[in-house]
């Protein structure tokens, strides 16, 4: 009997024990359930931002409401705080079909080292029509927009008081010095001395980073350089600066000497001559910017100054008879135009363009690098970045 008594007890606590399990099953279902719901919504969510056609438009990861930033105060050793702010910047590349696959090895780069987390365009320029494959291939690789433009004939040719002839006779006395005998490094020197920047396709933006194929970014860029210079009121920036052949540009002081008597009211009264020439400006000391890296404003190449610096050079025709490069160009006129203070040395930016680097050295900015700090041109006697730096800042009013 008590056998029989303790059974019927259990099953009635095995009952009980049921109704629980099913009443807060009951209980607690809604509320899972709409749990589960909002999860599944967000993961779709998700999905839909990371979509490859909305990508470029979506606000990139890691993104924070940060205070408005100092720029005065910039420091790569400190970098801002990344926002949604965006300059009215991208990358232009003046780049052949055939050099697609080098194109795609520094888009890759470039995009892992800063570009993921901006989206910046690139505008790409050619002097024949891009391939459908090299758009293919290199919109594939890009955060941003893709631009790809047809240079005009009369940007890449010769002007009509240029002599074809005299021109040739220059190539070949010339083929012993580097690209002395080429015929198209000189309509690229020309092109991007004097044209790229008044492309159609570079009208929307204010600011511009050159980028050529092939090259290579070292170090990540934990900051948005193109901010930098919009909001520190930057006209161009560089990573490398070294001496030119003397013999590829022999009259472009004398013609640079004679725009300057011809226009004194374009040289800035605080300019930064000193970097290239003596107290009496007797001769070029052959420093300049290496172009192939520069960071600049649309606007201060389409001004008033550099456009007379570029036509005078232009009408006098030592892109042709000589084998003037666009890097002497652009850092003579920033010498006759800019301050000291108008123009920034990325030290930050590791960079190699064979056979030359440049990679940071304090170990704070190389532990974010691939680069041997020992390589950098700039501890070279060859560089002329130490004598930059040296310039006296310009006199406050």
């Amino acid at each position: 009997m008590a056998a029989g008594f303790l059974g019927r007890l259990n099953l009635r606590v095995l009952l009980v024990i049921i109704l629980l399990v099913v009443a807060v099953h009951y209980l607690i279902t809604p509320f899972v359930s709409e749990r589960f719901r909002h999860a599944t919504e967000d993961e779709d969510h998700a999905r839909i931002l990371v979509k490859p056609e909305v990508a470029a438009s979506a606000p990139p990861a890691a993104v924070v409401a940060a205070p408005a930033y100092d720029w005065s105060k910039f420091s790569p050793y400190d970098p801002p705080p990344r926002t949604e702010r965006r300059a009215k910047a991208c990358f232009v590349i003046l780049v052949r079909n055939s050099d697609v696959h080098d194109m795609r090895v520094t888009m890759r780069q470039l995009e892992d080292r800063f570009n993921k987390d901006y989206n910046y365009p690139y505008v790409f320029l050619n002097n024949e029509p891009f391939s459908d494959e090299f758009k293919q291939l290199t919109s594939s690789m890009a955060s941003g927009n893709t631009s790809y433009g047809l240079i005009p004939k009369e940007h890449w040719g010769y002007p009509p008081w240029i002599s074809q002839q005299k021109a040739a006779e220059t190539r070949e006395k010339m083929k012993d010095i580097i690209y002395g005998s080429s015929e198209s490094y000189r309509h690229m020197c020309r092109y991007e001395s004097g044209f790229f920047y008044r492309h159609p396709l570079m009208d929307q933006f204010d600011y511009y980073w050159r980028v050529e194929p092939g090259v290579d970014f070292l170090c990540d860029i934990r900051y948005d350089p193109f901010m930098l210079m919009q909001e520190r009121q930057l006209k161009y920036g560089f990573t490398i600066s070294l001496h030119e052949y003397r013999d590829t540009v022999p009259t472009l002081w004398k013609t640079t000497r004679e725009f300057m008597d011809k226009y004194p009211q374009h040289v800035a009264k605080h300019n930064t001559l000193p970097w290239v020439t003596d107290q009496a400006l007797t001769d070029y000391n052959m420093c300049h910017f290496w172009s192939n890296f520069e960071i600049g404003s649309v606007k201060w190449l389409r001004s008033e100054q550099y456009t007379a610096y570029f036509d005078f050079l232009d009408q006098s025709g030592g892109f042709f008879y000589e084998r003037w490069g666009d890097a002497p160009v652009h850092s003579l006129a920033v010498a006759m135009f800019l301050r000291k203070e108008e123009v920034h040395w990325f030290e930050d930016i590791g960079y190699f363009h064979g056979p030359f680097y440049n990679c940071p050295n304090p170990k704070a900015l190389n532990q974010h690098c691939h680069c041997n700090p020992k390589d950098s041109l700039h501890l070279s006697g060859w560089s002329c970045t130490k004598a930059w730096g040296e310039l006296p800042d310009t006199p406050k009013a």
